[in-house]
């Protein structure tokens, strides 16, 4: 059978009747016959497209049609694409042409900073939307995920925690040290000055346990452990196995999220507790070699400053840091489109969103304790 594009035209309005095989092996004759059938359209403001008489189509044919209605779209035409009693065809044009016109033109690669700035201030109130809705579907999900177990993929719960928690500590705990080291130089600095040196314990306490230690380990494991999880889930997607999870009667969310999320509120406070330890032990490394305080009055001082108020304040927020964390770097994954390009795009963003978030959130506890007077 040949290919076969009709194009019947009444005044600026025109249809467009395709039968016969769309393939490969008839590219040469869709190439003529699409070349026709644009000439008969010059200056239609609109078309129907009517696929019923296809036979077969392939992405050669799709490829080529797609090119012609994007041709017809540029010049003013409208196109209107009717599968009627063979939707899968339609389908398959509606692909290309999604797909085709999601590249970015070189408009939008060539504009000046403000205009950007402003493309991406536009962008703020939908990114936000998917953010909220995100969060909302994590949430309907932890009921369904008690009422069925069997939903949870909660074998891989001990490897997560393994990973994002024990691997986590080396790096955590030296950074928390290096911390403390830095905070106790500071305070001999400024108090010495004052003669106030046995003060620093006290502000070691206070800087690292409420706000310092909480805040250093979640950037730690946010850049860590949520660039992980994002490019673990990003190449699920990319290699099309979150589809399979679906096409299995797997939700995603219940699966993968679920037991990433819990990983992390269950590992950050542990790091956390881990590093309030060995900022002590940095500031004492630090108060000893610049003064002549002992080991044993910088320690003594360290306890009488270790109040149940210090310690909730620092270890309340690690739950709410390691959640937001978990949803950025999971939510970001099950984004991805693309290939190994939209996976190292994606991991990145999802470091960055964590990090901010991380600040942001820790900004409003502290906010939060202050007015309460904790």
């Amino acid at each position: 059978m040949n290919v076969g594009v009709r194009v019947d035209r009444r005044l600026d309005h025109g249809t467009i009747v395709l039968s016969g095989p769309f393939d490969l092996a008839h590219a040469a004759e869709v190439v003529h016959a699409v070349q026709g059938a644009e000439t008969h359209l010059d200056g239609c403001h609109s078309a129907d497209v009517s696929m019923e008489q296809v036979d077969r189509i392939d992405g050669t044919g799709a490829a080529l049609l797609a090119r012609l209605l994007d041709r017809l779209a540029a010049n003013g035409c409208q196109t209107d694409v009717a599968g009627g009693d063979n939707p899968e065809a339609a389908r398959l044009l509606s692909f290309y042409r999604q797909h085709r016109t999601a590249q970015p033109s070189l408009a939008s690669r060539s504009m000046n900073p403000l205009a950007r700035l402003g493309a991406i201030a536009a962008q703020i109130p939908a990114k936000a939307d998917d953010a909220f809705d995100f969060t909302g579907r994590c949430a309907a999900a932890l009921p369904k995920a008690a009422g069925a177990p069997t939903s949870v993929d909660w074998r891989s719960l001990p490897r997560l925690m393994q990973e994002i928690g024990a691997d986590a500590l080396p790096v955590t705990s030296v950074a928390n040290l290096l911390v403390g080291v830095i905070v106790g130089f500071l305070g001999v600095s400024q108090l010495g000055r004052f003669g106030a040196v046995a003060f620093v314990p006290e502000l070691v306490v206070v800087a690292h346990f409420r706000e310092l230690c909480p805040l250093i380990t979640a950037i730690v494991v946010a850049g860590r452990s949520g660039s992980g999880l994002a490019s673990e889930i990003a190449t699920m997607k990319v290699s099309e196995e979150i589809d399979a999870l679906r096409s299995m009667g797997f939700d995603p969310v219940r699966w993968l999220v679920v037991p990433r999320c819990l990983a992390l509120v269950l590992t950050l406070p542990l790091l956390t507790w881990i590093g309030d330890a060995m900022g002590v032990a940095g500031g004492l490394a630090a108060t000893m070699v610049i003064t002549n305080m002992t080991a044993r009055a910088y320690i003594q001082s360290t306890l009488d400053h270790i109040t149940v108020a210090h310690l909730f304040v620092g270890l309340v927020k690690s739950p709410f840091l390691a959640l937001a964390i978990g949803l950025i770097a999971c939510g970001q994954g099950l984004l991805t489109q693309g290939g190994a390009a939209a996976v190292g795009s994606r991991t990145t963003s999802a470091v960055v969103q964590s990090i901010f978030c991380v600040v942001l959130l820790s900004t409003l506890f502290t906010f939060f304790f202050v007015l309460l007077g904790i």
